[in-house]
């Protein structure tokens, strides 16, 4: 059985503070044996995870669209920014990506996507997320895993780690699989682990978005 963190990030992401080094040695650590690393925006950090870890790793992408934010899993090339959610599921399927859709009713923060936008893509959305440790109020976690249940979704759990101290706190255990349709099937029999993050993390972040926005980010 696998033990996948199913949304995680390193450095490539403007609010990322772990190395793609780190992140590896973290996971194997923590027995973290597959993760999907989904940068913000872009597959570099996946890419270089990918090359690094001897575990299984899912190149994929948090993709900031018009109404909020979501998952492509299995991708080979970036879903750029900034176009409709109808848009960037067309694209994420158009190379066989998964459409995962994280945090759904995280209130805490800005970036879910909207509830209008869920309903419009909802025939589209294979995954939801249902356990996300950076969801600050467990109530919203456990709003995601009804609206799963009652739409027949399948259901995912990540770390959403920025920094190494979060990696391990979220996994789904799982069969192994290769591919997007053998990762389906297994996910389908996965059961999901986990604990909340010290809300803490947050600062962390916008720590690192300040020194990005600075220039002070490590070069990659």
């Amino acid at each position: 059985m696998l033990r996948a963190d199913l949304h995680s990030h390193t450095q490539f992401s403007r609010d990322g503070l772990t190395r793609p080094e780190a992140f590896v040695q973290r996971c194997i650590q923590k027995g973290i044996t597959c993760a999907a690393v989904t940068e913000h925006n872009n597959i570099v950090g996946a890419l270089r995870v990918q090359e690094l870890a001897p575990f299984k790793v899912i190149v994929g992408e948090e993709v900031k669209t018009t109404e909020g934010e979501i998952i492509g899993l299995f991708l080979k090339e970036p879903v750029p920014k900034g176009l409709t959610p109808e848009r960037t599921v067309e694209l994420i399927q158009a190379q066989g990506g998964i459409v995962c859709v994280p945090h759904p009713f995280d209130r805490v923060r800005r970036s879910p996507l909207k509830a209008e936008a869920l309903a419009r893509i909802l025939p589209h959305v294979q995954v939801l997320e249902v356990f996300n440790s950076r969801t600050t109020l467990r109530r919203d976690n456990e709003k995601a895993r009804r609206f799963a249940e009652e739409h027949g979704l399948l259901v995912s759990a990540g770390t959403d780690s920025h920094s190494v101290w979060e990696i391990g706190n979220a996994w789904v255990e799982m069969p192994d699989f290769e591919g997007p349709e053998e990762f389906l099937a297994a996910l389908r029999q996965g059961t999901v682990h986990g604990k909340r993050s010290n809300p803490l993390v947050h600062l962390l972040s916008t720590y690192a978005k300040l020194r990005w926005r600075l220039g002070l980010s490590p070069a990659r």
